[in-house]
């Protein structure tokens, strides 16, 4: 496959992912922030405690994937500045730092253990993402046609490359499989006999709306990033489609058998249609007008959601998941708690930052 040197100016698209991601491992790593006391431990008694001493299988898998994508993120931006082998050395060392910070924060709290296995192995995830970061980003599909790809469908700009950072976001928030399909409350559905009569409840339509403005959020950032706004449409669609099928491979791993298909209901369809249909009425909005329009619909998405709509607590849903992936799930469903909480505020942020353009 050819080569090509890589170039030095970059787009900001990948900075924001990666301190977006370094967040999420704070999160992550130090949730729930509560309880923090000394406990008369000292850092260099972790470093040097027996390896195998607070082992997992589950937890050093988890911690190997966590980092990969921080690597991964942080090798490209390194890459676009500086050759590879510093690349490779500044990259690792980033991951190493966030890693060892992360476990030194984690004496001050009770419920967290600080482990040298962790940083070890957080810091081989943060080594192979940044090797696939070197390996991927002198080639000519990802430094050329990827780069063209982009620039033909989207506005150039840091403010551009922020919005698209906005829709992994949202995209990200999306994919918990205890949460309903676009939704943001919680499934705390109980397990049942597997053929015992379910009555069907009657059709929240007050979710239904709430849906339909969570998809029209991501629609209007759309038609204000794509060049072409008739591909607004076709864009959220596909973005749809890699949501559900994220969400359903995710069910699938970390769900009960029984649950696979509880976050796919009759409020999200109703919802997706009609978010759908108003997305394609507002299309030739003048960009002022648009702009008034999202806002509102993110205020109203806000209030609905987080004001009426807000009842279960993230350990609600944790009935609904094969138990023995324990605290990482729990902070999984905190973290996509708040980043459904985050984004609207983000998104007016957004919406402020282009009024003039």
């Amino acid at each position: 496959m050819r080569e090509i040197p890589v170039s030095s100016p970059r787009p900001r698209l990948r900075i924001y992912l990666a301190a977006g991601y370094a967040l999420f491992i704070v999160y992550a790593s130090l949730s729930p922030f509560t309880g923090w006391q000394e406990q008369g431990l000292e850092f260099s008694a972790v470093l040097t405690a027996p390896l195998m001493q607070t082992y997992s299988l589950s937890d050093a898998v988890v911690n190997l994937l966590a980092y990969i994508p921080f690597g991964l993120l942080l090798g490209l931006i390194l890459r676009a500045r500086s050759g590879a082998g510093w690349s490779v050395l500044l990259a690792t060392l980033g991951g190493m730092a966030l890693s060892a910070a992360m476990e030194y924060a984690q004496m001050y709290l009770p419920v967290r253990i600080s482990s040298n296995l962790d940083l070890l192995t957080n810091s081989i995830g943060a080594l192979a993402g940044v090797l696939l970061a070197i390996s991927i980003a002198p080639r000519a599909w990802f430094a050329l046609h990827l780069a063209s790809w982009r620039m033909r469908l989207f506005h150039a700009g840091a403010g551009a490359d922020f919005g698209l950072a906005l829709v992994a976001l949202w995209m990200f928030a999306q994919i918990n499989p205890s949460l309903p399909m676009l939704g943001n409350v919680f499934i705390s559905e109980a397990a049942r006999a597997p053929f015992a009569v379910v009555h069907p409840e009657p059709l929240n339509w007050l979710e239904s709306v709430t849906v339909a403005l969570n998809l029209l959020m991501p629609g209007m950032l759309l038609l204000t990033l794509l060049r072409q706004r008739r591909h607004a449409v076709s864009a959220l669609l596909l973005v749809l489609c890699v949501v559900a099928l994220t969400k359903f491979v995710a069910a699938a791993v970390l769900l009960k058998s029984w649950a696979l298909l509880l976050w796919l209901n009759s409020e999200a369809m109703f919802g997706i249609f009609a978010g759908v249909l108003l997305l394609a009425a507002v299309v030739r909005l003048s960009h002022l007008r648009l702009l008034w329009f999202t806002a509102l619909v993110t205020l109203a998405y806000l209030g609905l959601a987080h004001g009426l709509l807000d009842r279960h607590a993230p350990s609600s849903a944790m009935r609904l998941y094969q138990l023995q992936y324990g605290h990482h799930l729990l902070n999984y469903n905190g973290l996509s708690q708040t980043v459904a909480l985050v984004f609207p505020f983000l998104m007016l942020g957004y919406l402020w930052r282009i009024r003039e353009q």
